[in-house]
């Protein structure tokens, strides 16, 4: 494909995407309100972390044994729901656009390229997956964390872009997070990160982590804080064991180059066997060269 073609493939795998994410956001929006069978609506699990606090933590604004957030602005619960609702339209869509990218970039890989393509393709949906479940998880704890360090002096009518900003960002630093293993087993694979150096340098990572870990988080309370130093730090390791297991199963597959092989040995046979009888036949030739003039 010359360059332009490939521009239009892009421009029609984006536009697929783009179509797919829209179509997510549809229903991620009209989820916010709907359950979906027995699936509680999205509003029901964005709001759950923060009706989970006790109730000398929050004001009951719709009455006693009621949980809803405070709409300071005319249009923020739409703007709530349209964000919660893309978000939750490009999780729903991801084997979409996903498939998009990997039908543009199939082409230029070989087959076994695409074999662990595909293998990091499905870790990566896991991984991500397993980083907002962990956030979701920690969300109210941090919240009860934060809002406990008032004391009796504070009450809590959390505004819904406000809250809701704080539990996507959680959800989206968590999931991102997650990718850590993964993008160290691919640098492993094309050798910039060897075993070696990930040994040498397991401590520096492991403390950049935790100070990573420090900033990434938004409500800088020490639950989530640790809740991601923690599960990055284990996931590292897990990712370096693998790095280790590869990096020696690769030393064993490799030949040492600077042992012979069976056809350089054989060749060097031949070369020293002609090196060794040429001399004799061209001895012979003199000596019946000198006897045919002495005859």
């Amino acid at each position: 494909m010359s360059i332009v073609e490939h521009i239009f493939e892009l421009r029609h795998r984006l536009a697929v995407a783009l179509v797919a994410v829209l179509v997510g956001a549809v229903v991620g929006f009209l989820w916010f309100q709907y359950p979906i069978g027995p699936i509680p609506s999205l509003g029901t699990l964005m709001t759950k972390p923060y009706c989970a606090l006790p109730a000398r933590f929050r004001i009951n604004l719709g009455g006693a044994g009621t949980c809803k957030l405070l709409q300071t602005q005319p249009f923020e619960a739409f703007m709530v729901r349209m964000k919660v609702g893309i978000a939750a339209g490009s999780v729903l869509t991801s084997p979409v656009w996903l498939y998009q990218l990997w039908a543009f970039i199939t082409p230029g890989l070989r087959s076994s390229e695409q074999r662990f393509t595909k293998i990091f393709v499905c870790c990566a949906v896991v991984l991500f997956a397993s980083g907002a479940a962990l956030a979701y998880l920690i969300v109210p704890v941090a919240l009860r964390t934060l809002i406990g360090l008032g004391g009796n002096q504070f009450i809590s009518a959390l505004a819904g872009n406000d809250y809701v900003g704080f539990v996507l960002a959680l959800l989206i630093i968590f999931g991102i997070s997650f990718e850590l293993p993964l993008l160290v087993v691919m640098l492993n694979r094309v050798g910039i990160l060897p075993y070696a150096k990930l040994r040498r340098w397991r401590r520096g990572i492991i403390f950049a982590l935790f100070v990573f870990a420090a900033v990434a988080t938004p409500g800088n309370d020490p639950f989530s804080m640790l809740g991601l130093a923690g599960a990055l730090a284990i996931l590292f390791e897990f990712a370096v064991q693998l790095a280790k297991i590869h990096d020696r199963r690769a030393a064993r597959t490799t030949p040492d180059q600077n042992m012979a092989t069976d056809e350089e040995i054989s060749r060097f046979n031949q070369q020293l066997r002609s090196m060794t009888t040429e001399p004799v036949r061209a001895n012979d030739d003199a000596d019946v060269d000198r006897s045919t003039q002495a005859g």
